[in-house]
């Protein structure tokens, strides 16, 4: 009950696990991993020797074998940038995807008819991602033929952002706020000005939807960052819709400043109705029947927490 009154709260270690932790010898303990491959024939001696280069960050991302091309597109810009590949499968499909150059380099995680907010609850805890410097979460049906991993980055620890987005071409088919539409002029944006509509957004706006919001379709986000997102994903989540409203209390700060949106390494959403798609408001197309009618209703009962 108390989760439900303050599902925003900070979440603490409790006193038992520390106690539990407590109990091993000195020296054994080890608090965090990572998502690095090594190799087996390794001595013992050796593998303290593999060393996670420094700069490393992680793309993970939703991959069905029908959006192929798009995600092999969106590794290729990011295995050359230092970058830790891991895809969710939500199809059952892996073998489809062994023919890429960059597969065997990527860590591969099944599970049917899953989104990327349960897999990324599940398989990315803050202390098994806690070696790379950022986070990027992003769905499969993007075009990045005007994206580049290093000078987003760039631009990202430039302006201080903790948690960011690339902007949206405007001739992207799914666009749903304005403030993720790229601005041609600008290297970034933190606000949009809209007098239209119930929410007016002007200078003196200090929340979302006119500033401090980023869209879950691609959250990139720091270290510290995702330590907190990471809490705030509940374990149940279709879609995650309405959660994006909310990532603004991770921003580490004052989310006016620390959150973003870079407007020169801009991308364009295809909006195909996938498992992979977070942000989408109609259901996948690849649950038919009975079924979607209830996972529309569930993702509307995710809205109604975050609200």
């Amino acid at each position: 009950m108390e989760a439900r009154l303050h599902p925003f709260a900070d979440v603490k270690e409790s006193q038992e696990d520390s106690m539990k932790v407590d109990y091993l010898p000195r020296g054994i303990v080890q608090s965090s991993s990572d998502m690095e491959m090594r190799p087996l024939w390794l001595t013992s001696w050796s593998k303290l020797k593999v060393n996670i280069p420094n700069n490393k960050s992680l793309l993970a991302i939703p991959a069905g074998i029908k959006q192929k091309r798009y995600v092999d597109a969106i590794v290729q810009k990011f295995v050359s940038e230092n970058f830790t590949v891991v895809l969710f499968h939500y199809d059952g499909n892996v073998d489809g995807w062994l023919d890429l150059e960059w597969s065997n380099n990527a860590i591969h995680i099944v599970a049917q008819n899953q989104t990327k907010w349960w897999f990324a609850k599940r398989f990315l805890h803050p202390d098994v991602v806690s070696v790379y410097d950022y986070i990027f979460l992003w769905d499969e049906d993007l075009r990045v033929d005007n994206f580049h991993p290093g000078r987003y980055l760039k631009i990202v620890k430039s302006e201080g952002l903790e948690i960011s987005q690339p902007a949206l071409d405007p001739k992207s088919s799914d666009i749903y706020h304005r403030i993720t539409i790229r601005k041609k002029s600008k290297i970034l944006h933190r606000r949009v000005y809209d007098r239209r509509g119930s929410v007016k957004c002007s200078d003196a706006s200090q929340e979302p939807p006119c500033t401090g919001w980023v869209e879950g379709m691609t959250p990139v986000f720091s270290r510290s960052a995702w330590r907190c997102v990471w809490h705030l994903i509940q374990n149940d989540l279709v879609h995650g819709w309405g959660m994006d409203m909310k990532l603004g209390y991770c921003a580490q700060g004052d989310r006016t400043k620390k959150v973003g949106v870079i407007d020169s390494e801009f991308i364009v959403h295809k909006g195909i109705q996938t498992l992979g798609g977070s942000s989408a408001r109609k259901v996948s197309k690849d649950i038919r029947g009975n079924n979607s009618m209830q996972i529309r209703r569930q993702s509307t009962l995710d809205l109604r927490i975050f609200r």
